[in-house]
């Protein structure tokens, strides 16, 4: 990789050593996963398809003796865009996570942390409360909207905090820290008096958008957040190797030939664009962007050429099985997947911090 190639290096070309055949493993084993869990909730659900029926209506184009007009319509309008969702949501979400642990050097670190998804959060719920009235009908009849508004909202969010972070060209994480928390409660405000404005179906809207539901999946949805999903995979093979480097420290990256302030600016508008389009469609989803590079580290290391598509990849695999027993559990009801994901993710984070704490610290 040279340096016209590679936007953020300078000259160097050291980096941390990879664990191959292991990451490998982990990578093929996850995405085999992650197709069976995928078979399995298009099968499962308060209406069944048969594995032979789910066959036949996935690979024929009419049906024939197994394949009915409702396996059809179940497949195509409802099952397969919730598998689609939930899995582009959980990549979204557990890749920016990672890389925002990189940025921040810290296994802590989350979109929600910083106030990015709190920022989207409030412009989306901004578009549903004053998009109704100005377009005189449902936001969501408009399903591009959504994703737009929010991805401006999470910029805008990551852009006051660079700004308030940034002097004399260097950016300062412990103060981007802190003034996140800030503008997080800020735009909870924000968002608090959206909903104290807002109608009865907006109300609706906004509080089952904010416990977080793959329940809207649709076509047109997912075509909106697949181009930030695409932007952001094809961005990993450029930063896997500056978040390497920047996590030895600023002056040691910039040294061993990192554009660093370039880098930094490139991971923030990176991780607004994947935490905007995840929470537009999804509404506020916990633990994921946390527990998943936190685990993947412990398994494959903290190479970020692995970490970053295998945490896509994790990612994607818990939000499917997240959103699966969401909508099977209590069925014909509904839980609000950002209830399942706190309810596993929490207790396990404690446990992997509990584990792993120095005897000192007692």
């Amino acid at each position: 990789m040279t340096a016209r190639n590679a936007p953020f290096e300078v000259t160097a070309r050291h980096s941390l050593p990879r664990r191959g055949m292991s990451s490998s493993a982990v990578m093929v084993l996850m995405v085999g996963t992650l197709i069976i869990a995928g078979v399995i909730s298009m099968s499962i659900g308060a209406a069944g398809i048969p594995p032979g029926r789910l066959f036949a209506a996935l690979f024929s184009a009419g049906g024939d003796g197994t394949l009915t007009a409702r396996d059809h319509l179940i497949l195509f309008s409802i099952r397969l865009p919730r598998v689609a969702m939930a899995s582009m949501v959980g990549a979204l979400l557990a890749a920016a996570g990672a890389i925002m642990q990189g940025l921040f050097r810290n296994p802590l670190a989350d979109p929600g942390l910083v106030g990015v998804s709190a920022g989207a959060g409030l412009a989306a719920a901004a578009m549903i409360v004053f998009g109704d009235r100005a377009l005189q009908s449902s936001v969501m009849g408009w399903p591009f909207l959504l994703p737009v508004a929010a991805f401006f909202g999470a910029l805008a969010t990551t852009a006051a905090l660079y700004r308030i972070a940034t002097w004399q060209g260097r950016t300062s994480i412990a103060i981007m820290l802190l003034a996140g928390l800030a503008l997080g409660a800020l735009a909870g405000a924000g968002t608090g008096l959206l909903v104290f404005l807002a109608d009865d179906r907006q109300l609706r809207d906004i509080t089952f958008w904010m416990l977080g539901s793959i329940a809207g999946a649709t076509w047109p949805k997912i075509f909106a957040i697949a181009p930030f999903l695409a932007g952001l995979l094809l961005s990993t093979s450029f930063v896997g190797r500056g978040l390497d480097l920047l996590v030895l420290g600023e002056s040691e990256a910039f040294h061993m030939g990192i554009a660093v302030e370039r880098l930094k600016r490139f991971l923030i508008v990176l991780v607004a664009a994947a935490a905007g389009a995840a929470v537009s469609v999804s509404g506020v989803v916990g633990f994921v962007g946390i527990v998943v590079p936190h685990l993947l580290r412990l398994v494959i290391g903290p190479s970020h050429a692995w970490l970053l598509p295998a945490s896509a990849c994790c990612g994607a695999l818990l939000l499917l099985v997240a959103d699966t027993v969401a909508r099977t559990i209590a069925a014909p009801a509904e839980l609000p997947i950002g209830i399942v994901t706190a309810v596993v993710g929490a207790p396990f984070f404690l446990f992997l911090l509990l584990k792993q704490r120095s005897p000192l610290a007692l």
